[in-house]
């Protein structure tokens, strides 16, 4: 019932819903979370094939919600960049995983307890029923102890001189 609740919150939370994609699977740690986008009236594009915007948002908040909950509070998590590499028109419903071992997560802390902030850089791949992949979607999340990377306004300035 646990899974079945966070999946349902996240297929019907205005941002995602508007992606087109849907949560197919949420892990009990909330560690891996799967999704698929199917080729539909609301995520084709003008050529009959997946729209690339959708490709992009339907990975976009996965590994911060990852990386949030694996961590817990006390920590700051923001996209910092992305791209895509298209292969293959979309043509069918495209599926993509992501996850994060507990052994990751770990490590991940500890390096936040010598660094102030830490880039977390992953791939994710879209692919098709039969495992051929269409697009690779890259993304760096910026993780930071809460209040790191903050400085006074009055630091701000004197620096600007």
């Amino acid at each position: 019932m646990g899974t079945w609740w966070k999946r349902l919150r996240f297929n019907f939370f205005p941002a995602y819903w508007g992606t087109g994609a849907k949560v197919t699977y949420i892990s009990e740690d909330l560690r891996t979370i799967r999704i698929k986008l199917p080729l539909n009236f609301r995520t084709r594009n003008i050529y009959g094939t997946l729209f690339g915007g959708a490709m992009y948002a339907a990975i976009d908040p996965l590994y911060p919600i990852i990386i949030k909950v694996g961590l817990g509070s006390g920590y700051d998590i923001w996209d910092k960049a992305g791209s895509i590499r298209y292969f293959k028109p979309g043509r069918s419903t495209l599926f993509a995983e992501c996850s994060m071992g507990a052994q990751e997560l770990a490590g991940l802390k500890a390096r936040l307890e010598a660094e102030p902030s830490v880039d977390v850089d992953k791939e994710i791949e879209l692919v098709d029923a039969g495992g051929v992949v269409h697009a690779v979607v890259q993304k760096t999340i910026y993780v930071a102890r809460k209040g790191a990377g903050r400085r006074s306004r009055t630091e701000q300035d004197s620096g600007r001189r």
